[in-house]
């Protein structure tokens, strides 16, 4: 059996600019939860709303670091 070759699925040219945008959108997601939880009171605050808002930005804070590493050529 030959060897396959192992391949990105994404071209290492778009590295860089994955990282910022992905980077990005996570802070995005980040002060926007921020914002909520500084603003809403008590008893106007939504668990779903919360976990969805953090659960967004720590997926993209989580891809973008990746690719930061990536771009930065620490292959991981």
């Amino acid at each position: 059996m030959a060897a396959k070759v192992i391949s990105s699925p994404v071209p290492v040219d778009w590295y860089p600019t994955l990282a910022v945008v992905m980077v990005a959108v996570g802070l995005m997601f980040t002060a926007s939860f921020f914002i909520y939880e500084a603003t809403s009171s008590r008893r106007n605050r939504s668990l779903a709303k919360e976990i969805a808002t953090a659960t967004i930005a720590s997926v993209f804070l989580g891809f973008g670091s990746l690719f930061v590493l990536l771009a930065s050529g620490v292959y991981v």
